[in-house]
């Protein structure tokens, strides 16, 4: 049979939207036109590979092999439409990124500015996200997180020097609680911790004693997914948080913040922009990359 390679190109925009409205407004077409093209493709097939209800579209069994297979060379297609499409030494389009929301020097502010200077046919789509998710099969060119979290089959580019996680508190809450003498005495503590993602447990705060890593699950009087929460809580006294250093380091420097348990906190490989082994890489991906050898954040 002959198969309309648009229509596949459309079944994967469902399936990463996970709704044919949000594909259709990233495609630039209608609904109507969405749903027509993805019925054309099943009905040829003669099997169903979507299941769609009111709240939500997601893959049926066979849908989801499809887009397996065909997925890869659907990315090597964009990348390569979109080598044709750049004038030597000028990449354009929209580069989509997932960004840890931690990965400060990346996010500050600069480094993204100059890239944007030196590439004016570059737009760039940031999601800053802390789950953690197939880049490829949701859409996105590259993502930034700390070198542990990305799969061993991706290609990795540090843009950060090596990180340290610490524990820190406001001058006043030590006055009134006293220091802990071992990571260990932690949840004697009043903490304000941090969680991924709704119904999930605390994330238990990292250490390493005498080249061994351990970790203590401390009992957050708060939990929150919020970095910027985390941080005003305990400069308001409200108790010991953890996270990296770089976060804090601006009330580090003024003295509003006091770290401790620091003989505990090692330093560890820090961020990397990431993104699939690909054939073809996309100019504007290619940019991006060069751009972080060249000028890494912070640096």
């Amino acid at each position: 049979m002959s198969t309309d390679l648009n229509a596949l190109t459309v079944l994967a925009a469902v399936a990463e939207a996970r709704s044919f409205r949000l594909a259709a407004d990233r495609l630039g077409v209608t609904r109507s036109a969405v749903s027509q093209s993805v019925r054309r493709l099943e009905d040829g097939l003669g099997i169903a590979l979507l299941h769609r209800t009111t709240r939500s579209v997601s893959p049926t069994e066979a849908g989801a092999r499809l887009l397996d297979g065909i997925g890869p060379a659907l990315r090597d297609l964009r990348a390569a439409v979109q080598a044709v499409g750049d004038r030597p030494g000028q990449p354009a389009g929209l580069l989509r990124l997932a960004v840890s929301s931690i990965a400060e020097a990346f996010l500050s502010g600069p480094f993204l500015a100059g890239f944007l200077e030196a590439h004016p046919g570059i737009r760039l789509d940031v999601t800053v996200t802390d789950e953690e998710f197939d880049i490829a099969a949701q859409g996105y060119d590259a993502g930034v997180r700390l070198g542990e979290a990305i799969e061993a089959d991706m290609i990795a580019v540090p843009v950060s020097a090596p990180q340290r996680q610490m524990v820190v508190a406001a001058p006043a809450h030590l006055a009134r609680a006293g220091t802990p003498a071992h990571p260990r005495d932690l949840p004697g503590h009043r903490c304000v911790g941090w969680r991924p993602a709704p119904g999930l447990a605390p994330y238990r705060w990292e250490f390493e004693e005498e080249g061994r890593a351990f970790d203590v699950a401390v009992e957050p009087e708060v939990t929150t997914d919020d970095m910027g929460l985390m941080i005003r809580l305990a400069l308001a006294g409200a108790g010991f948080t953890f996270g990296m250093a770089e976060s804090f380091r601006p009330w580090l420097e003024e003295g509003r913040l006091v770290p401790v348990l620091e003989a505990w906190s090692a330093p560890f490989p820090g961020f990397f922009l990431y993104f699939p082994s690909r054939r073809n890489l996309a100019p504007k991906l290619r940019a991006l990359v060069d751009h972080a050898r060249r000028h890494p954040p912070g640096g």
